[in-house]
Parts: structure tokens; C-alpha cells; sequence
């Protein structure tokens, strides 16, 4: 599959470099060295307050811009997980379509999808095939159409 990547803006660009590089074993190991290399400069120093101040502002920056950089990525991340989602289900013709964009639900209503799937959970532990499977919308008509046909059977026994 040929990529489709074009050029985006500045700041994306450098976000992506930056996030690729910081996630890297060399920003590690430079980050180490430079910690290494302020210890040892200590005595040098005679273990100051400025010597202390150096390290803290350089770490407190560093974090400080990381956070929005971290936030950045995953953002960006999520995103496309949740276009790559919302692409299954409206690919899959007996998927619910109410999944799509759920990420945009209240937490309450989060919570009521969520009750809904602990229902959907409880049927299918009732199927006797584990490998069956239905949609919340068919579950509780399938499972009554069920019911009804035992009790049926059972009727002409």
C-alpha cells in the first residue's frame, strides 16, 4: 500500500520528529549522560545552589513542553484508533452503527452503553455455541424467541 503522507505544518512536523526521537534509546541515553555529567560536575561547583537550580530549571522545562508534546501524540493517536474503529463497524453489516463517534458520548451515556453490554454479556453466557454472536439490538429478541420455544417443547412433553 503506497503511503498517502503529505506534508503538514511546522509544528506538526516537529511534533512528530520530536515524539519519534524522545521515545528513542538515544534521548534516553543522552538524557543520562546529561544527568551523569551534572553529578559529577558537583564538586566543581562546590555542590551550589546554582549548580542545583541548573538541573531543576533544565528538568522542569523539559517536562513542562513534553506534557503538551505527549498530549499532542496521543490525541493524534486516539483519533486514529477511533477512525479505524468507526471504519469496522460501518464496514460490518450486522455491527451496531450507535458505536460510531461513541467517544463523544457523556459519561452517563458511556455508562448506559456500558449496562446494555453487561446485559448482552449475561445472554450470550446462555448460548450453548460460544462461537455465536449478536448485536445488542437482536440479543434480547433472539433470547425471547428462545424462552418461548422451550417452554413450547417443554409444553408438548
Amino acid at each position: 500500500m503506497k503511503s498517502r503522507k503529505k506534508k503538514g505544518n511546522l509544528f506538526e512536523d516537529f511534533a512528530n520528529a520530536a515524539t519519534r526521537f524522545t521515545g528513542s534509546s538515544y534521548a534516553f541515553l543522552a538524557a543520562t549522560a546529561i544527568v551523569v555529567l551534572w553529578a559529577v560536575s558537583g564538586p566543581i561547583f562546590d555542590y551550589s545552589e546554582t549548580w542545583q537550580l541548573v538541573i531543576n530549571t533544565g528538568t522542569t522545562i523539559i517536562t513542562f513542553l513534553m506534557v503538551f508534546l505527549i498530549q499532542k501524540s496521543q490525541n493524534k493517536d486516539s483519533k486514529a484508533i477511533q477512525l479505524k474503529l468507526n471504519e469496522l463497524i460501518a464496514a460490518h453489516e450486522q455491527a451496531s452503527n450507535r458505536m460510531v463517534d461513541i467517544e463523544d458520548l457523556t459519561e452517563k451515556e458511556l455508562d448506559q452503553l456500558h449496562k446494555f453490554y453487561v446485559t448482552l454479556s449475561k445472554l450470550a453466557k446462555k448460548e450453548s455455541d460460544i462461537h455465536c454472536s449478536h448485536s445488542i439490538d437482536r440479543a434480547e429478541e433472539i433470547n425471547e424467541q428462545k424462552a418461548k420455544h422451550i417452554l413450547k417443547t417443554a409444553k408438548k412433553q
